[in-house]
């Protein structure tokens, strides 16, 4: 017997930041928010990801606004974000004083359920987290990236699993970032994860590699509770199936979503004009079945974003060979899963070494930091000669890496002082210092009032 499926719609956030690089704004929201509410998802992802920083540095945006504005017109849905465990929505760690109130203010503003993961599936980088999560009464999903390499293995997936839920985990979300899961280890993994907890199962997955279709149908089969899937005008390429074609699958079956497609096409149709409008963003890459992602396993999410980069540099021709490159620079760096940061940290060096024309003979900082164990323990043995060429002598942490760091969050609110409006301001310094001192300045010139 199965059971009715429920749907997590992304159109307002992993969509847009999948195939046109976060660049939505808040406006081309609003006018069928109020529609959205009304269909009846599990929940809607709306922040969190890229698109906290996109809507300061890109937007000219306060991202805590969106929040508002979505939540006020969206009472009857849950709202879901993605949170970078230790990093939150930035792209390294924060002291735990800074994650816990922004985790507060997040609650506080509107968000329902937090997916929590960490790009090294390093646990200790998302205890804080997950505890401030806890303390809110807020959903905690405790999320697992999927990867393939020589260290993970389906016993790796199910025992992180049981670690999640351990620690508070309320759902359990299978995280694939890449679109890497092929149906029958999808099928393997789930079928696990349910016989050994009594928790719901959220799967979220990409189109890049085709495959994810399959794979959803097959996760169905073994029990999930809950799928990832974007409205048809966003959906596919590098972004998720498509809500709609989910819907019909499963209508009349045992899995049934008890949603009615009628209302989804009027929504739909506006989306397909508002994609129209970021057509600077798009990229022929994110209408592509792309099978060397198998290999690469660049995220849907970061794709759009790696060729909108290199076209800034006049270096798009040299994606294919960054691709390439970016598995090789993965095995040097022990196998982390490329999800933020980890995805862009592997990309930039990929690029530097593409570029330069010799691999390591510039290495970003971010990278240093990685060999140092700043963002957490490498899942496999980092390669020993290109450690030793880029920290020589030093030796990396082995400590939770935010234990180094002291509280942030009273001297971020002296260093902003009256630039900054609200709390949630102070929190948006924070995280990103020159970035957002640059949108209070711009916010001021313009006259806006804060959120």
């Amino acid at each position: 017997m199965g059971q009715k499926v429920g749907l997590t719609e992304t159109v307002l956030r992993d969509a847009h930041q999948s195939l046109l690089a976060t660049r939505m704004r808040t406006e081309d929201m609003l006018p069928v928010a109020g529609k959205l509410d009304q269909v009846g998802f599990w929940s809607v992802e709306m922040w969190g990801g890229a698109t906290f920083d996109a809507a300061l540095r890109y937007l000219k945006e306060c991202p805590w606004e969106r929040l508002h504005r979505i939540r006020a017109a969206m009472p009857n849905t849950r709202l879901q974000m993605l949170l970078r465990g230790q990093n939150l929505v930035g792209y390294h760690n924060y002291p735990d004083d800074v994650v816990e109130r922004f985790v507060e203010q997040a609650a506080q503003g509107g968000i329902d359920v937090f997916r929590i993961f960490d790009a090294m599936n390093d646990v200790r980088n998302m205890k804080v987290a997950m505890e401030a999560a806890g303390r809110t009464g807020k959903i905690v999903e405790g999320t697992i990236c999927y990867t393939i390499s020589p260290v993970h293995s389906v016993d790796y997936f199910l025992r992180l699993g049981e670690r999640l839920a351990e620690m508070g985990a309320q759902v359990i979300c299978l995280k694939d970032m890449g679109g890497l899961l092929a149906p029958y280890v999808t099928y393997e993994i789930v079928k696990g994860l349910k016989s050994r907890l009594s928790l719901p199962l959220h799967l979220h997955s990409h189109c890049t590699s085709g495959m994810a279709p399959m794979s959803y149908m097959m996760a169905i089969e073994a029990g999930v509770d809950n799928l990832d899937t974007a409205l048809s005008p966003l959906s596919q390429g590098t972004s998720q199936p498509a809500t709609e074609a989910l819907i019909a699958a499963l209508q009349g079956t045992p899995f049934d979503t008890g949603l009615d497609l009628g209302p989804l096409k009027e929504i739909a149709d506006y989306f397909y004009e508002v994609r129209k409008k970021y057509a600077e963003f798009e990229s022929p890459v994110n209408n592509q079945v792309k099978t060397d992602i198998l290999s690469s396993q660049i995220p849907g999410g970061m794709l759009s974003n790696l060729v909108a980069q290199l076209r800034e540099q006049k270096a798009e021709d040299k994606l294919d060979a960054v691709m390439a490159e970016m598995p090789r620079v993965r095995k040097d760096m022990g196998y982390p899963p490329l999800v933020t940061p980890t995805s862009q940290m592997v990309g930039s060096q990929a690029t530097l070494n593409v570029i330069t024309g010799k691999r390591y003979s510039v290495v970003s900082q971010e990278t240093r930091n990685y060999l140092l164990g700043h963002y957490g323990e490498s899942p496999g043995p980092i390669d020993a000669e290109v450690r030793k060429a880029i920290l020589g002598k030093k030796e990396p942490i082995t400590c939770r890496p935010a234990d180094l760091l002291k509280p942030g969050l009273e001297r971020a609110r002296q260093e902003i002082g009256s630039l900054a409006a609200s709390e949630e301001d102070v929190l948006s310094y924070a995280l990103f210092p020159e970035v957002a001192k640059e949108y209070f300045h711009w916010r001021d010139s313009q006259n806006i009032p804060s959120s």
